[in-house]
């Protein structure tokens, strides 16, 4: 028997739709929530993909989030913003920010939108891509429940704090895009790969008693590695800090889980930075752009980061998307009886 179902990008969004409305969230949420879910699978990220429908949808039903909530947005300065997500979930949040940043960015040359009483945002690197497709450079930051030991601690308190960035590059090149979790790996990989019943390297996580692990399970009842040792864990306290402290959300360890129905809201904070390049170089940024790819491009071996990710994408546009059974079938069980 297969173990895979596939499914075309829009089979896909409608069936992630489906179930989230399923569980009560609003139409324009649950849209706007599935389309992050599965442009993340497309891309190769499925931690952060279809295998969250679950865990929102349980989330939903409990009102760990609610699936009904309007965003709210309020100017706190001359290019800043203050977003309350009001305990819904991050994507139509975000949708909200960005209608506000992208103009305000253009006028001042930078702006910023601070997120609270949010949920999970999925990539931030993709995130950081739209402010790109819009010719700004991109910085998002956000915290999360806790998953990593403050350097030298043994128990789990701040997130895996991701941080991305993203540039737009000459021509009709896609934008440059980093994303990285402050973890060796994101806490959704070790999640992905236990519901796929696979390893994972023993440098991601330790296990309770502090000793490395392969097994899924194990690391998450532990802690996960920061990158870099002690200067991967001074960041992760830093963006911490600017994505809890600055918008008055949780800390990792006060915060609820992002996968099961204990506690109450996550709320989860998040800051979006965009810099208009052309006024800040006065003109100069995609021509030093340019020499940089160039660069790069002399340099034996050496690619681009993100390429893995873009090549993913075009294969999921082309061929559509190779679902696990199981997951399948966990995201179908959250529909409607016929």
């Amino acid at each position: 028997m297969n173990d895979s179902v596939k499914l075309s990008l829009a089979e896909a969004e409608d069936l992630a739709r489906a179930a989230l409305e399923a569980s009560g969230a609003v139409n324009g949420a649950a849209r706007a929530t599935a389309r992050a879910l599965v442009a993340a699978e497309a891309d190769g990220q499925a931690g952060h993909g279809l295998s969250r429908v679950a865990s929102y949808a349980l989330h939903a039903r409990t009102g760990k989030v609610d699936g009904r909530a309007s965003p709210r947005v309020a100017r706190t300065g001359l290019a800043s913003l203050r977003v309350d997500a009001c305990h819904g979930f991050a994507y139509p949040a975000i949708d909200v920010a960005f209608a506000g940043l992208v103009p305000l960015a253009r006028e001042a040359g930078i702006a910023i939108a601070v997120l609270h009483r949010s949920h999970h945002f999925g990539q931030a690197g993709a995130h950081a891509e739209r402010l790109a497709d819009h010719g700004l450079i991109g910085i998002v930051l956000g915290n999360s429940p806790k998953a990593m030991a403050f350097w030298g601690g043994r128990k789990p308190m701040l997130g895996t704090n991701p941080l991305a960035f993203a540039a737009p590059l000459p021509g009709t090149q896609p934008p440059l895009v980093i994303d990285l979790a402050l973890s060796v790996a994101a806490r959704g990989k070790i999640v992905a790969a236990q519901k796929a019943g696979k390893s994972i390297p023993a440098n991601w996580a330790v296990d309770a008693d502090g000793n490395p692990t392969t097994d899924p399970t194990a690391a998450l009842a532990g802690t996960l590695s920061p990158i870099g040792g002690a200067k991967g864990g001074a960041l992760a306290l830093m963006i911490e800090i600017l994505a809890a402290g600055l918008s008055g959300s949780s800390f990792g360890w006060e915060a609820s889980s992002f996968f099961d129905d204990r506690g109450g809201p996550p709320d989860m904070g998040q800051v979006f930075i965009a810099l208009e390049p052309d006024k800040l170089s006065g003109g100069a940024f995609l021509p030093r752009m340019q020499v940089l790819l160039d660069a790069i491009a002399a340099e034996p071996g050496v690619r681009l980061p993100g390429m893995r990710r873009l090549a993913a994408r075009e294969l999921a546009a082309r061929e559509g998307l190779s679902v696990p059974r199981a997951l399948h079938q966990e995201i179908l069980a959250l529909l409607p009886k016929a």
